[in-house]
Order: structure tokens, then sequence, then C-alpha cells
């Protein structure tokens, strides 16, 4: 077969497979995935090659480019199509559509969907039509062959991998004191891509699987993995414990005040407090408290408390999934507000910094009504929201184009929202759809008027606004989160 003559030097240079594949511990694996390989090796066919030559990348992935550039396939051209139509603002954004595809359809022949399809993320949605060109590329380019013949590469590949990880996941469970043989079925995966762009790590989860991507990288990303692992254990115990939880909700105003923090941390306490717990065992594991003033400074205002309960929790013996509500219960609101009440607020995200040499481009500066809209934004950030309103209002005077329009609206509403006025806030929600807003303000909106409604006891209506944010094409990870969980509870509360 031509195939193992254009990859014979790559296979000649590489490791033997494993014997098999590498458990951290029961339910917490490191894996291959076969309908990932078949997405990615579709994409890659189709001309997604983003940093194709970067040295960082396995061997493989520029063997196989070559290997499909070769072909004369009927597929291959649909797919090139495909994938140009497909085009995201980004590769980061381009790898993940891809990827939340590869998790989410079961292996060959059919390639049908793991979900129930009114549970499907939005990107499943955005890529709609590709599962039949899977299934033409997959039989045209006999990747049953190509899957055998690579998969103990693939799995050659986590053996560096092993021994961290496996050690970051023992002393995380030590450290919670969990069982370690399993999770009542839920499942945490750490999966290896090697045809997608280097340096990457993408975090999904979906329903009780969570999932790491990672791609070939100058580092390990151990600590992301095991910040995802974190979640995997502790996100269930704030919606667990949701009474005691909610009885420190006051906390959420502080976390108003940060320009960088995601505006799902903003609106929805649980996700807050669970992100700040799990900086504050980060900062305890590494024995780094600087992280909890950088948690601080980003955001994450309950951290400081939470790494304080930590101390007297590593004096007993309790599980924290048992101890937890005594953590939460113990958090004193009025100490709270005399640390919280001068917060210095940082100002840029911290990046993920990689051992690679990329070129940054700098996007062309806003004119206009959008340079206004900019200014708008900025001052909203810095909760300067007297300016902030009118620079919006002003916005809507300097252009007819109704997608602006919709994000000046949306700007009003946020502020209507931090001024304690639901009922503004909700009339102008309203009015961004009634625009053309893009899927972020849409998405966002919606998500909004389901926390309102949810505030006001309607939980029929916050749901449906819930379903509606999750819904919209395009719709960002962290709306669509927060929908998710907001459903959840909605439906707990009756």
């Amino acid at each position: 077969m031509r195939l193992i003559l254009v990859l014979g030097l790559v296979f000649a240079a590489m490791p033997a497979a494993p014997q098999a594949r590498p458990q951290v511990q029961q339910q917490a694996e490191l894996n291959v995935s076969e309908p990932l390989f078949v997405v990615m090796a579709a994409a890659m066919a189709g001309g997604f090659e983003p940093e194709l030559d970067s040295p960082t990348n396995h061997k493989l992935r520029k063997a196989l480019s070559d290997h499909f550039k070769s072909q004369k396939l009927e597929s291959i051209n649909a797919l090139r199509r495909f994938v140009r139509d497909h085009r995201a603002s980004n590769p980061t954004m381009e790898f993940s559509q891809y990827v939340v595809y590869g998790l989410l359809v079961d292996g060959p022949p059919d390639f049908k969907y793991r979900l129930d399809p009114s549970a499907l993320p939005p990107e499943v949605d955005k890529l709609e039509g590709l599962t039949p060109l899977l299934i033409q590329f997959y039989r045209e380019a006999k990747l049953d062959e190509l899957w055998a013949q690579l998969q103990p590469t693939f799995e050659a590949s986590l053996a560096p991998y092993q021994s961290p990880v496996a050690r970051a996941l023992l002393e995380v469970n030590a450290y919670l004191r969990n069982q370690t043989s399993g999770f009542l079925g839920r499942r945490f995966q750490v999966l290896i891509d090697l045809l997608g762009p280097p340096n990457q790590v993408q975090t999904r989860s979906f329903l009780d699987d969570y999932y790491v991507v990672i791609t070939p990288g100058a580092e390990l990303p151990v600590d992301e993995i095991r910040h995802m692992y974190l979640h995997f254990v502790l996100d269930t115990l704030p919606l667990k414990f949701s009474k005691i939880v909610d009885d420190k909700r006051g906390l959420i105003d502080y976390a108003q005040g940060s320009p960088i923090l995601e505006e799902q941390y903003k609106i929805d306490f649980h996700l807050l407090t669970t992100e700040s717990l799990i900086k504050a065992v980060e900062s305890r594991m590494d024995k780094k408290p600087a992280e909890v003033d950088q948690a601080l400074r980003e955001g994450y205002v309950v951290t400081p408390a939470l790494a304080e309960a930590l101390i007297a929790y590593e004096e007993q013996e309790t599980a924290m999934r048992l101890y937890f509500p005594e953590m939460i219960q113990g958090i004193d609101l009025r100490k709270e507000a005399k640390r919280l009440d001068h917060i210095d607020f940082l100002t840029e995200r911290p990046a993920r910094r990689v051992r690679s040499v990329t070129r940054e481009v700098k996007p062309a500066a806003p004119t206009g009504a959008e340079k206004t809209l900019d200014d708008a934004e900025k001052a909203y950030a810095a909760r300067e929201l007297p300016r902030a309103r009118e620079t919006y209002l002003q916005v809507l005077k300097e252009t007819q184009e109704k997608p602006i329009h919709a994000k000046a609206y949306y700007g009003l509403a946020r502020i209507a929202v931090l001024e304690k006025d639901p009922e503004l806030g909700d009339r102008l929600f309203r009015k961004v759809l009634e625009l053309e807003p893009d899927a972020y303000t849409k998405s966002w909106s919606l998500l909004y008027l389901g926390r309102l409604a949810d505030s006001q006891q309607r939980h029929d209506e916050a749901v449906e606004h819930y379903k509606a944010a999750l819904a919209v094409a395009g719709v960002p990870d962290s709306v669509r989160k927060a929908a998710e969980q907001g459903i959840n509870e909605a439906f707990i509360k009756k």
C-alpha cells in the first residue's frame, strides 16, 4: 500500500506502542480516539493546517498532510469546500469546533451523535453537513486501514504523560480525600491528538464526561489537566449544597468590578464559587500563597476566604465532598466585605505561556461608531457607569446598523442590572433581541434574561431563555455552561 511507503520513515523513528492504554486511575484515563482522529484527518485533508511547519508538531502530522495532498478523491474536494466555508476567526476556535465534533460522534461507519440532538452544543450545529463527508472520506481514503497502522503511534505518544498526569491526579485525590474507585459512572479522559496545531489544550464537559484534548507541545500541560480534573471532582458540590452557597451570594457584587473576569462568573455565583475553590486548592497544593492574590485580582473574589478555610480543612480528616458545606458556612461576610472593599483588579488577562515563537497580528483599530462602542466598553469595564451610559447612547446616534445598536443596548442593559434596576434591564435585553445581534450578544442577552427571570422565581420562563441561549449558533462555551447549569438549577428549585 502506498501509504506505508510514504510514512515508512516516520514510523521507523517512533517507539513501539504500549501494550494497553495507560489508566491513571479508574474512571480517569489517558486515551486515544478513532472518531477524533477521523474528524481531524478530514479537517486536515480539507486544508485546516495551521502551524504545519512548527518543529513542535509530531512528525506524523506533516507526513499525513503530504499523503492527503497526493490523493485524488472526490471527498477531499468536498472537504476543502467545507473547511473553507467554516473558517473561524482564529485557528484555536477553528480547532475547537472540530474537537467538539470529534468528541460527540461515535465511530465508523455511521458517525452518529452520542447525545440526543437537543443536547448538542452549538459547535456541532455549525458543522452541520460534515457527517456525510466523514462517511465518504472514511471509505475512500481507507481510514480503517490507516487507523490500524497509526493507532500504535498515537498510543505510544501518551507515554510521556503517564507518570506526571498520574502523579498530579493522585495528589488531587489525596488532598481532597477522594476514593479512587470511580465517580458513579462519570468519566475523565485525556485524549492525544497528533493532527491539530501544536500547543493546544482543549477542555470540554458533556453531561458526566469530562475531556482534555492535547496536541504535541513544548511542555506537558499537566497544570491544565489537573485544573480540569479539579472541575471533574468539585463541579457538583455548589449545586449539591446550593442553599448554603446561596446564603453567601452577596459576594458576587464585588466581582462586578473586574474588567477581565468572564461574564459567566459575574452572574452565576455557583460558577464563581467553584472556580474560586479550585484556585484556592491549587494555591495550597502548590504552596504558592501568591496565587490567591492573583486569583482575587482577576475577580475570583471568594478565593481568599476559601484558601483560609482550607487551612482548617487540612488539619482534620473529613473528605472535601463532606466538608465543603462547613467551609462555605464559615465564610464571614463582614470580614470579606472589609477585605474586598478595595481590590486592585488586573486590567489584562494572564495569558497561557508556551515555549514557542509566534507572530502577533494586531487587529485593525476600530473607527467611527465601532470606536465609540469600544470606548463605551472600556468605560463599562472600569465601572465608570455614567460615562459608559452616555457613550452607549452616543453609539445609537452615530450609526443605523442594527448589530451595533444591539451591542449598545446590551451595554445599557448590563448597566441597568448593575444599578439594580431589573425591570429596565429586562426591557433592554429584549430590545437587543429585536435587532440583529451577533451570536455573543444574543446568547448573553438570553442568559441574562434567564437569570433575571430566575431572580423573580419565574423558573419556567428562565428555562425557556436558557434553552434559547443554547440554540444560538456559535454560542460561546461560557454561555453554554452557564445556561446548562441554569436549566439544572431551575428544575431543582421547582
